[in-house]
């Protein structure tokens, strides 16, 4: 191998590269030179030393000064047991972090653990059906749910009371085991603590060691005026108990609207529709109509009103979620055609359909257009 090649010439990258393009170059060659990929190809073997050997100096900020200085004089001193002079096992276990980013198998050191770690429970959901009218007042809902709460025999530490957690000698407390295969380091979860890291001697007799335990408990959640459909509610620390003393998950509630019979919402606007007579959209009227929460609105009808328009009263709608505002009361306007009469008030229609300039069918009853004489 050629020493005196010029480090950054090694890596194929600039005099100003940062770390990080120093880190890429040196994974770059590391993958295309790795003696697994080259089985006894000596020149692939000489080539990922020599990348070790750069990615070795120009990494170190202290060391890269000095080369940038001095050449390949100012840093032969103070490498010591640098790549040049390491065989492959040193070059893996001396840039293990290198070698675990790009295999996933690197050999930094795991955190021993002497006991269990706290750890948050999981998050619940559950699925609310609510009426029209339930959205428009708020209401209260009682809820029942399976949920994993504390064991009250352990305090939610999972073994039993005067005893504590042990490291796990297997593993020293790691959870893994380490074995070597080439060049490479493997691991796998420990088979005595299960990947744990620690074992407890003497389990709780009531949760078995996992510091909790399945309920079924029942409350009541309160539901705000204004939700929508679709809208979800977080009950907080009404999910999980968490692992060993971890927080407690959240409860998510999904609401679904029903539909209702007589109303209707768009946006934040109650809507419905009210029949009424002809002579009520013609000549107007004052109604009061009944609100969805049972409340009396009075309702004025203009004279000539046509089928369709919209009558608007503000603020008789839906309260807003975020500004505690409110929408509309949206009345549609219909008419109401009666399927029978008297024989008084049909005399009397047929009196007006004649003074409009229309005429009636004397069999059948109804009112027929003028224009039909011309339609034949």
């Amino acid at each position: 191998m050629n020493t005196n090649r010029d480090y950054y010439e090694i890596l194929g990258i600039s005099k100003n590269a940062s770390q990080d393009e120093i880190k890429a170059a040196y994974r770059k060659l590391a993958l295309k030179y790795h003696p697994d990929r080259n089985p006894d190809n000596k020149e692939a073997e000489e080539k990922f030393k020599e990348a070790a050997t750069a990615y070795e100096i120009l990494s170190d900020p202290d060391k890269r000064k000095q080369y940038d200085q001095f050449g390949h004089a100012g840093v032969e001193g103070s490498m010591g047991g640098g790549p040049r002079d390491m065989d492959m096992e040193d070059i893996f276990e001396h840039f293990g972090d290198i070698f675990g980013d790009i295999f996933g198998m690197g050999r930094r050191q795991a955190r021993r653990k002497s006991g269990p770690t706290p750890k948050r429970g999981h998050d619940l959901s559950q699925e609310l059906q609510i009426t029209l009218k339930d959205s428009f007042t708020g209401t209260k809902k009682d809820i029942g749910i399976y949920q994993f709460v504390p064991c009250e025999n352990c305090d939610g530490k999972g073994m039993e009371k005067g005893t504590t957690a042990q490291s796990c000698e297997r593993c020293a407390g790691t959870g893994q085991i380490q074995f070597k295969q080439g060049f490479f380091m493997y691991s796998q979860p420990c088979d005595v603590c299960h990947g744990a890291g620690f074992i407890i001697p003497k389990p709780c007799k009531t949760c078995k060691g996992q510091s909790r335990v399945q309920k079924f408990d029942k409350f009541t959640i309160t539901i705000p005026k204004g939700i929508f459909n679709g809208a979800e509610l977080r009950i907080s620390g009404k999910g999980d108990a968490g692992v060993y003393g971890g927080q407690t998950g959240d409860l998510f509630i999904h609401i679904t609207v029903r539909p209702d019979k007589t109303f209707s919402r768009v946006d934040d606007d109650l809507v419905c529709t009210i029949m009424l007579t002809y002579p009520q959209l013609v000549l107007g009227s004052q109604i009061d109509i009944e609100s969805i929460d049972g409340t009396k609105e009075p309702i004025k009808i203009p004279k000539g009103c046509p089928v369709g328009e919209k009558i608007i009263i503000p603020g008789k709608g839906f309260q807003r979620l975020r500004n505690k505002s409110y929408g509309n009361l949206v009345v549609i306007t219909n008419c109401h055609i009666p399927k029978k009469l008297s024989a008084d008030a049909k005399k009397l229609l047929v009196e007006y359909s004649e003074q409009i300039g229309t005429t009636t069918d004397s069999q059948e009853g109804s009112i027929t257009s003028f224009f039909k004489k011309f339609l034949g």
